[in-house]
């Protein structure tokens, strides 16, 4: 049946779950969302910030605070969607951990693979992946009884191609930073994972495609943007922005026919 463009793109009506919602990125989605016409599922740890963010959108929505990480607060994450919209249509798996190394100092020597922490290692496979898997699991299940559904992991660049530690040099020649396995390796699953969840659902009409942003700029150090943009074609590091139409693409109708992708918005980082 035909459909114009405008139908194509429209969430008119329809609820979307959106994890690691109150970040960078995860703001920006949740607004192209509901610019989209969507009711907005605001998911993050603090609930009182999810509240109020939610309450800045401009289509009807809500904030419900949740630890990804246990089944349990990812099911009364459904509940509560559920209870309030009566549907849930589109997830986002955006919630993601980076490292971060509360003495600046040490952090080129804790980066280092070879000292690595242990501990760092297991967050993030605990927030990267089985968050991921959890809400996928829980929310994804209700999709596929209900025969439709699009999710969305957002994995990175880091997922395809192996992270360039030079990008963490500074014009002194010291090296400020290493970025750990860790968050390419979690990447990686996330897109892996798509595959199979695309694979395994196809047949109940529930879509699973990747979102592979590149680096945005976020009040880094000048050296760090000017080597990363020098390293992209499009020379500059992505806005926050630069997310919200493949975003809106893959929970519409506009990307129908796609499931098990991995679509990839990187300035042509992995181009060369």
């Amino acid at each position: 049946m035909h459909q114009n463009l405008e139908k194509l793109f429209s969430l008119k009506g329809r609820v979307a779950i959106v994890t690691g919602a109150l970040g960078l990125i995860g703001k920006n989605h949740c607004e192209a969302l509901s610019e989209a016409g969507a009711n907005v599922v605001v998911c993050d740890l603090d609930q009182n910030k999810c509240n109020e963010f939610s309450k800045t959108l401009s289509e009807e929505s809500i904030g419900i605070g949740t630890d990804i990480t246990k089944k349990e607060s990812v099911q009364k994450l459904k509940e509560k969607a559920l209870a309030k919209f009566k549907r849930i249509d589109i997830l986002v798996n955006n919630a993601a951990i980076n490292d971060m190394f509360e003495n600046p100092q040490a952090a080129a020597e804790l980066s280092m693979f070879e000292n690595y922490p242990l501990d760092l290692w297991q967050k993030s496979l605990d927030v990267n992946v089985t968050g991921m898997f959890l809400c996928s699991q829980v929310i994804g299940s209700h999709m596929a009884e209900n025969g439709k559904g699009s999710i969305i992991n957002v994995a990175s660049t880091y997922g395809v191609v192996a992270p360039d530690q030079s990008l963490y040099k500074k014009p002194d020649g010291i090296q400020s930073f290493y970025k750990s396995a860790a968050y390419p390796v979690t990447k990686g699953a996330v897109i892996s994972f798509t595959r199979f969840l695309a694979a395994y659902w196809g047949n109940k009409r529930v879509r699973v495609n990747t979102l592979s942003p590149g680096g945005v700029e976020n009040n880094q150090d000048e050296y760090f943007i000017k080597n990363y943009s020098s390293k992209t074609p499009l020379r500059r590091m992505a806005v926050p922005t630069d997310y919200k139409g493949a975003l809106v693409f893959l929970a519409s109708d506009a990307s129908s026919y796609m499931t098990g992708a991995n679509l990839i918005v990187d300035g042509g980082w992995t181009a060369w």
